[in-house]
């Protein structure tokens, strides 16, 4: 039943209501081995009792009260005069628990980030200063520089200070938890780790600098998934520039005043652009913030500074086909009258609410009113997962005008590229010539940034390497941050990330 007491003298066993104490000796004259030099004595100078704390024996708590020897060391050479035996599987040294009630506490500890509640449910009494100090002594594995290495950052208070997490790419072991993401603390760390040969990270521009500083032969490998998040933020800023050619779908476009004013401000911008003037000179004359002048002098047209109008999902959409074809056949019907039609068909809504979507045009569309992050999902979807009613959609938002003919075509073509194929990188070039020759400031930029940092975009399209299990063990420290309240340090933190 207690395995760990064989090699002891039970002499007694007292069970009470909340305590099962157990009081056991070691037996006299067996030598025990010195731990200074290793030589063996049975030359005994005293005995005393340690409480050591085991675990629980029917929902009640043990306590081991062991009577051990106090022993010389016979040998004259030794810098240890007396010394203690331990009992193996009962005590361990400066320990008041058995091995196996510490590693229970460390186990709970190390997946519960050092949280002691858990423990009274095991009927153990630990504070919580004790269980993180249990948890600080566990010993981190002693583990080698991966040769394909996943890096990262993480946040320790967001927008202010920041960790960097260090991977196995190919085990998605955590093999290093560096205090922030200063370049000169990421190159320390790969000069002093020279087994590194390949390093998967994101777009960040100070991993690739200190990758590149610590030693040129390793080779950076960009995450695919970036790619394409980048590609996608991009295609939304794309489609947003061309909201009147697409929106034509939808609800009728604004033409009130603040149509007429974006207007007239394109024409003043871009007649100050024609005459010499720059964009910094144009901000101040009109009074205009600098980053609305730059958005301005991109639109090469006055309607694509027009945005598609919003309109949230509402109670009358799962009846528009039937108001569409009931004005289609009567224009003059009155609202009282589609009102009673949709309300036996199962609408609850009110009669505002029709009214409203009446008069903004939504009736009439060839489609719901469609926002362009919308837009941009039925793009960037994978064609296989769209039904036919949104795969007709995509083609006639596509058709909608030559630049998001081309747009639709180059995301089509990207997306082909994200397999790592051999001929990706000669692949690429194409689709960059291509996208310089369109008539796409926003995916132009991007295409920029890939040649900024084309041997790593090369590499990714190229190489089976990628950096997920980097962001999948992000989300596993935002899990451990949370459990700590986000207050705990990074000694602390890094532990926890380490040994979970």
């Amino acid at each position: 039943m207690l395995p760990h007491l064989s090699s002891v003298l039970v002499e007694a066993v007292e069970s009470g209501t909340r305590l099962v104490r157990i009081m056991v000796r070691t037996p006299d004259g067996r030598p025990v081995d010195c731990p200074g030099c290793g030589q063996p004595s049975d030359w005994d100078h005293s005995r005393y009792v340690r409480h050591v704390a085991d675990e629980a024996i029917g929902g009640r708590p043990v306590m081991i009260d062991i009577s051990v020897r106090r022993l010389y060391c016979e040998h004259s050479d030794c810098t240890r005069a007396t010394f203690v035996e331990q009992v193996d599987g009962l005590t361990e040294r400066y320990q008041r628990r058995t091995p196996a009630l510490r590693r229970l506490v460390e186990a709970l500890a190390t997946a519960l980030a050092g949280t002691a509640r858990l423990l009274t449910v095991l009927h153990q009494t630990l504070s919580a200063v004790t269980v993180l100090n249990c948890l600080m002594r566990i010993p981190l594995p002693d583990r080698r520089a991966p040769r394909v290495a996943g890096i990262d950052e993480f946040a320790l208070l967001r927008g202010h200070r920041y960790a960097t997490i260090i991977i196995d790419a190919d085990s998605g072991q955590r093999v290093e938890v560096l205090p922030d993401r200063a370049m000169a603390t990421v190159t320390a760390w790969l000069r002093d780790h020279l087994g590194i040969q390949v390093l998967c990270r994101d777009g960040a521009a100070g991993f690739a600098q200190a990758a590149t500083d610590a030693d040129r032969g390793i080779v950076q490998v960009g995450d695919r998934w970036h790619l394409w998040h980048g590609l996608t933020e991009t295609v939304l800023k794309e489609v947003a520039a061309h909201a009147s050619c697409w929106g034509k779908f939808g609800p009728p476009l604004p033409e009130g005043r603040r149509a007429v004013t974006t207007q007239e401000r394109w024409r003043q911008v871009h007649e100050l652009l024609g005459q010499g003037v720059g964009l910094l000179a144009c901000a101040r004359r009109l009074g205009l913030a600098l980053n609305t002048v730059k958005r301005y002098a991109r639109a090469a047209e006055p309607d694509r500074m027009v945005r598609a109008p919003i309109y949230r999902a509402c109670l009358v959409d799962p009846y528009r086909d039937h108001l569409r074809k009931r004005r289609a056949d009567d224009p003059a019907a009155p609202v009282t009258h589609l009102l009673a039609e949709i309300r036996e068909q199962g609408y609850t809504g009110s009669a505002n609410l029709l009214v409203r979507y009446i008069n903004q045009g939504r009736v009439e569309a060839d489609h719901a009113a469609l926002s362009p992050r919308k837009v941009t999902g039925l793009f960037t979807r994978h064609p296989d997962r769209l039904d036919d009613r949104r795969s007709a959609l995509r083609d006639q938002l596509a058709a909608a005008c030559p630049e998001m003919t081309v747009l639709a075509d180059q995301i089509r073509t990207f997306a082909g590229r994200l397999a790592p194929c051999p001929g990706n990188a000669e692949r690429l070039t194409e689709w960059i010539n291509q996208t310089r020759a369109a008539d796409l400031p926003f995916l132009q930029a991007f295409a920029n940034g890939l040649e900024r940092d084309r041997a790593a975009v090369d590499s990714a399209l190229t190489l089976p390497w990628h950096n997920g299990r980097t962001e999948g063990v992000n989300c596993k420290i935002k899990l451990l941050k949370r459990q700590r309240y986000g207050r705990a340090g990074h000694p602390l933190l890094r532990q926890l990330i380490l040994l979970n």
